[in-house]
């Protein structure tokens, strides 16, 4: 929830993002559902928005996203976005590809992007930080690829 409370902006998550990921946080028997528990909390409390599309054009651009993509997730995310003259955030490079393609306006944040500012404006302790990257490496199967510009500071931070 902090790390969400740390963004300057209403964080929202498409309706498709939504019933994927709570499929998915349901399915990790050894969580206890903690995941999709504080995700429904983070949508509660307002920490998180959810929203569906609103116009026709936002549609047909799902669906021509979704053909080159083929991940419906990233494709809802990335229409909307356009649409609406939102940011995303996502790691998956196939979408961040496809999005510098096709948007070049649209601003595309990582998740150590967000970390790292959270990390800064809540002055982490170094060992609460790594627990938070080791965290993101286990139960989000995430590792920065070594182009990526803050994979020195995220390997300063795991060492």
């Amino acid at each position: 929830m902090a790390i969400l409370k740390s963004i300057p902006a209403q964080v929202v998550v498409t309706e498709v993002v939504r019933e994927k990921e709570l499929i998915t946080l349901q399915r990790l028997e050894d969580e206890e559902n903690e995941g999709a528990i504080q995700f429904e909390t983070a949508i509660t409390q307002g920490l998180l928005s959810v929203v569906d599309f609103e116009l026709e054009s936002e549609e047909e651009t799902f669906v021509n996203y979704a053909s080159e993509l083929g991940d419906d997730g990233e494709s809802a995310t990335c229409a909307i976005a356009v649409h609406r003259g939102w940011a995303i955030a996502t790691d998956d490079k196939k979408a961040i590809s496809f999005s510098q393609k096709e948007a070049p306006h649209l601003q595309i944040l990582s998740t150590l992007e967000i970390i790292k500012n959270w990390s800064e404006l809540e002055n982490l302790a170094s060992a609460k930080l790594r627990n938070v990257i080791s965290a993101i490496q286990t139960k989000g199967r995430y590792v920065p690829p070594r182009n990526h510009p803050l994979f020195s500071w995220w390997r300063n931070v795991t060492q």
